[in-house]
């Protein structure tokens, strides 16, 4: 398994290209743009091995790259359930407050429940249900790799005051990853990478959700 990280757009969001090495196939995790620095690297690995795209949530910097990785790859594209209406709707995809003009527009071929899994070659990824940032956000677990897209950052934790978000949500989805057993290697949507140890001991967000899970 290789993850390959490429940053970029307005709000500095993190794309990942996960690559099951024995087979070649490759999921783009969160496509919120496509740089011509992406373009090279899927000319290099080739457009026909990326066969998913996989959207931690409905942001318009987590899903502005969809329609041109879709012209490029053909990929199938999976995006949470309870973020099925964002694409359409600027008002929930935030592109009306900090991207005038910007069209998210796209048709999923997949809508992803918790609990669902996807394959990727011989990698099997699993997708939790981790609301608060958005009703529908979702983070992927493939190996000991922790996609946490705007739930879990270095540190930190995703907002909780955009449309459809709550911190009740955002406290029983942190409390979920606290009770993951393992020490995942954490992907987040913006930021540096970090592992779930790590966030347990010094995130102050995690800490309390971990401490509370634990009594």
């Amino acid at each position: 398994m290789k993850i390959d990280r490429f940053s970029g757009g307005s709000l500095g969001t993190n794309c990942y290209f996960l690559t099951d090495e024995e087979t070649g196939q490759i999921a783009v995790i969160d496509p919120g743009f496509v740089s011509g620095r992406m373009e090279r690297y899927l000319a290099q690995a080739g457009a026909s091995n990326v066969v998913l795209c996989l959207l931690t949530h409905g942001h318009f910097d987590h899903i502005g790259g969809v329609d041109r990785l879709r012209e490029l790859t053909g990929a199938k594209i999976c995006l949470p359930r309870g973020d099925a209406a964002f694409p359409a709707d600027p008002s929930l995809n935030l592109g009306s407050m900090l991207a005038p003009g910007t069209d998210c527009r796209f048709r999923p071929d997949r809508l992803l429940d918790d609990g669902d899994t996807v394959r990727l070659g011989n990698l099997s990824i699993r997708t939790l249900h981790t609301p608060g940032h958005t009703a529908g956000s979702s983070s992927f677990v493939a190996g000991d790799a922790l996609f946490s897209g705007d739930t879990l950052m270095e540190g930190s934790v995703g907002r909780t005051d955009f449309p459809t978000g709550s911190w009740g949500q955002m406290a029983s989805s942190l409390k979920k990853l606290a009770a993951l057993s393992g020490n995942y290697r954490v992907y987040p949507g913006h930021g540096e990478s970090t592992t779930l140890e790590e966030e347990k001991k010094f995130n102050p967000f995690l800490k309390d959700a971990a401490g509370e899970s634990g009594s």
